[in-house]
């Protein structure tokens, strides 16, 4: 049987009042329908570009990061990650976030791939870096609303952890098969 034809893409007949909450805006908007030209309405968030890093000593251990995350209103287990900045690229943003959050730097960076979060709802991407040969600095440097613990795992463990539930961040399980991809994660 032979593919089906891909759907036509929607115009939007409107755009929504946008509200502004720092890390995202999110607004309604209205597309048409191209098969029928009725309107629907569509919730849209716009934030910015994400990073994730998969951070490796030199020992093979991962740098794991536990903070309180609200949406959960949970400890999550999470590799470092986060924004990019204004006029900075993904890989500034890995580095940038990679010694806020855990302290380390690292020896070399690898490009692991990017994926949409959700495309449903937004067009932003998030990129995942490997990081090799990770040695600490003095101390991190956290965002002073950030409340972080780094935790130090051997890296072949990091997909037993996911399987086990203990880390359950989409983006994190994301990161962790690009990097198990690559052969990062062998003893």
């Amino acid at each position: 049987m032979p593919d089906a034809a891909p759907p036509r893409p929607w115009r939007r007949t409107q755009r929504g009042q946008e509200h502004d909450y720092t890390i995202l805006r999110i607004r309604e908007d209205r597309f048409a329908d191209p098969r029928d030209g009725r309107e629907h309405p569509r919730v849209v968030l716009t934030a910015p570009d994400w990073v994730n890093v998969v951070a490796l000593t030199p020992e093979r251990d991962a740098l794991l990061v536990r903070q309180f995350r609200f949406g959960a209103e949970a400890n999550s287990l999470e590799i470092p990650g986060g924004m990019v900045d204004a006029g900075e690229t993904p890989s500034a943003a890995a580095a940038r976030e990679l010694e806020e959050e855990t302290g380390f730097r690292a020896a070399s960076w690898e490009f692991l791939g990017a994926v949409h979060p959700n495309p449903a709802l937004q067009a932003n991407r998030c990129h995942s870096y490997l990081a090799l040969g990770c040695t600490p600095l003095l101390s991190g440097r956290p965002q002073t609303d950030e409340d972080i613990a780094v935790v130090r795992v051997p890296a072949s463990g990091l997909e037993r952890l996911i399987q086990q539930g203990t880390i359950t961040h989409a983006l994190v399980v994301n990161a962790v098969y690009f990097a198990a991809r690559a052969g990062a994660l062998r003893p």
